[in-house]
């Protein structure tokens, strides 16, 4: 198992959830005082499978999606992910999932690679009509996709390897997935588990759905990631994108 940052940098993030690049040298007043984090989508490389972790923000470089060109950083292609898991659809997880072409027709970035989503959970994001952190545009795309896996339940197995659990912390269906090659575990708890810190300090979040069922997560996470020695993916991490038990 190869586990690969695809880091997008570092986000200020405002109340109308709108992400800005950020660095001290360049920031302003407003980004200085907001909330700040880091989009770091996963690429997991297995022996017959290539996997992407959520898609990050969909912001483009030289015409061409940031996420693309960091994948090809690490030395692959779009057309060899074979799966693509989302864990929820705030933009700044599913914005790099496709774009739109000057004709506004959309094109998916990952054509060749089965799209696993959780069903109720796309149910409960395209209701949120007045909330800034949907792309409604992109939202509205993803049923007609011939590539994209409706999950259903509750947990299950999508391979040997792969599972998910809808944990339901940060939303009502937010899921999480577990990939086993081996005597090797990787855990990716995307905005249930985000940063380091969920882990050192146990609280109920102002991020959290339900608050108290995302705290109780953590520390069930926790132990496991000891007892079983995970590789723990974190996706808004500044620091540390992979943390190792």
């Amino acid at each position: 198992m190869k586990i690969i940052p695809l880091n997008h940098g570092i986000y200020a993030v405002n109340k109308q959830k709108i992400f800005s690049s950020f660095s001290m040298e360049n920031a302003n007043e407003e980004q200085l005082k907001g909330l700040k984090i880091a989009i770091c989508p996963f690429l997991v490389v297995l022996k017959n499978e290539i996997i992407l972790l959520d898609t990050g923000l969909g912001f483009v470089e030289d015409d061409v999606p940031m996420l693309l060109h960091l994948i090809e950083k690490a030395g692959y292609k779009a057309n060899q992910i074979t799966k693509v898991l989302i864990s929820h659809f705030h933009k700044d997880h599913i914005g790099g999932i496709g774009f739109f072409d000057e004709q506004d027709e959309f094109v998916p970035n990952f054509p060749n690679a089965v799209v696993y989503m959780q069903k109720r959970e796309l149910d409960f994001a395209l209701e949120q009509k007045q909330s800034p952190s949907y792309d409604f545009k992109i939202l509205n795309q993803l049923k007609s996709l011939p590539n994209v896996m409706m999950l259903d339940n509750d947990k299950g197995e999508i391979t040997k390897e792969i599972s998910y659990e809808v944990s339901k912390g940060h939303t009502p269906f937010h899921q999480v997935f577990g990939i086993k090659e081996e005597d090797k575990i990787a855990f990716y708890g995307a905005d249930d588990l985000p940063q380091k810190a969920y882990l050192e300090i146990h609280a109920a979040y102002k991020t959290d759905y339900d608050g108290k069922h995302a705290m109780e997560s953590r520390k069930k996470w926790e132990k496991e990631a000891k007892e079983q020695h995970w590789k723990v993916l974190l996706y808004h991490d500044m620091k540390t994108p992979v943390l190792e038990f």
